[in-house]
């Protein structure tokens, strides 16, 4: 009774991101009771292998009893401290000292939001005052990739490039530009990692020079593209980009919402090809969603331009919650708890998730393996050397997500028959051993859909 009543509730009441509400009212929902480690639990008592951290962000795992605890303390002693008025709380200075001096470079400056749509949308703000103080606010126009996500604000989901977060929203922006992906799997240019950073690196310095590079205000992009599925650059990708911006002087911001803390084995992706970003964006596994908080980096000379630019004035950006006392207390536990094993154990338990991955490569509906660490996807077709996407009528967001659920798994099963992978960095090797197990099942049950064999036929 209390499952069902639940359901309806929500079918009545709460709104669901990223979701067709009619749809969503027709299926109902399925409500998570508790969690331990890698393994969620549903209202019916059905166990599951968390393969996607709740949404990329639970990189501890859950139940770390001395998150909940570091929480509770705070809570007692000071539930709440504003960052207006010059005042603060110790965790939130002791969290901004410690990311300071883990982040690459010069990026010795921290500026606390709620999660990563208001981190991106805070650097746009950051990047215009910049200009203005630099006296030179026509530099004023934003790229991003194709394939890219920077969150669902309004502004933030301009620079996202998917279409879903544009229909019926009036984006992007006229001044919000894109130019194509890497994506290997699928890039004209072929596979070969020279010739994509080749296109790429072409791409970049076009459209700077299409808008004019007086106008070109700073380059978004992740490490690797999570919402756009998981699509990783060659190595070397990231720092040749970077090396465009400085040439056209155009800020880079590196969006680690999704790779950062340990996600692709270091604190942050962008150290892995030796790149010192102006700005980097994170958020999710700053806390692993155990409480809402990102944190926006900002290097010495962006922050020096912009102090000396106000002079006396108040810079007039900031949130109610920004360094948020809790939030800070649980982001300095998790910290600790990443650098005592467990970023250790993300690097053993990363490798053995891509060679078990690497392992379904033979399966007929594989067409790409595809990943760096904890982030990882294969990508289904009905023909491998065509590379035909599955059939719409297969309706894989839906249907492949329902069958590893009944399987004992949640994996992030995009509407292109991607499947995207971002584990727990807390999983044992019996987990990521299961977790291959069952997404092996998963492939073969949906091998036998009518609709996907008609397609292979």
């Amino acid at each position: 009774m209390l499952s069902n009543s639940l359901i309806e509730l929500d079918r009545a009441h709460l709104v669901h991101p990223v979701a067709s509400y009619r749809g969503h009212e027709k299926l109902g929902v399925r409500v998570l009771k508790s969690a331990k480690g890698a393994t969620v639990t549903d209202m019916t008592g059905h166990q599951m292998i968390d393969g996607f951290a709740g949404l990329w962000c639970v990189n501890a795992g859950y139940g770390h009893e001395s998150i909940v605890e570091a929480a509770a303390k705070q809570m007692r002693e000071l539930p709440y401290a504003t960052g207006y008025f010059s005042l603060g709380s110790e965790p939130a200075i002791r969290l901004a000292s410690e990311l300071a001096d883990r982040a690459p470079g010069d990026l010795n400056h921290i500026y606390f939001t709620l999660g990563g749509s208001d981190a991106v949308d805070s650097t746009v703000r950051f990047i215009r005052y910049y200009y203005h103080s630099l006296g030179t606010p026509q530099k004023d126009q934003f790229i991003s990739l194709e394939q890219g996500y920077h969150g669902s604000s309004t502004v933030g989901a301009g620079l996202t490039a998917l279409p879903i977060f544009h229909a019926g929203f009036g984006l992007p922006f006229d001044w919000q530009h894109k130019i194509p992906s890497h994506y290997a799997y699928r890039n004209p240019v072929g596979a070969d990692p020279h010739a994509i950073i080749a296109s790429s690196v072409a791409a970049l310095r076009a459209k700077i020079e299409e808008i004019g590079a007086e106008r070109v205000a700073a380059f978004y992009v992740e490490p690797i593209q999570g919402s756009g599925g998981v699509l990783v650059p060659p190595r070397g990708w990231l720092k040749a980009m970077h090396e465009v911006c400085k040439e056209y002087d155009v800020l880079l911001v590196a969006d680690e919402v999704i790779t950062g803390f340990g996600r692709t084995g270091p604190l942050f992706a962008c150290s892995e090809d030796d790149v010192v970003p102006d700005f980097i964006t994170t958020a999710k596994g700053l806390t692993s969603g155990y409480v809402p908080m990102g944190a926006v980096f900002m290097s010495d000379r962006v922050y020096n331009v912009i102090a000396d630019g106000a002079g006396a004035a108040a810079i007039g950006h900031g949130y109610t919650y920004s360094a948020h006392p809790v939030s800070a207390a649980v982001g300095l536990e998790v910290l600790r708890l990443y650098e005592n094993g467990l970023l250790e154990n993300g690097v053993k338990a990363g490798a053995r998730l891509m060679a078990g991955l690497q392992s379904l490569a033979d399966h007929p509906l594989v067409g790409d393996v595809r990943g760096r660490g904890m982030l990882a996807a294969i990508e289904l077709v009905t023909d491998k050397h065509k590379k035909t996407p599955l059939p719409a009528a297969a309706d894989p967001s839906r249907r492949i997500f329902d069958r590893a659920w009944e399987n004992g798994l949640v994996i992030r099963a995009f509407g292109n028959g991607v499947l995207g992978y971002a584990p727990p960095l807390c999983c044992t090797e019996s987990e990521i051993d299961a977790l291959i197990e069952r997404t092996r099942v998963t492939l073969d049950q949906t091998l036998e859909d009518p609709d996907v064999r008609a397609a292979m036929a």
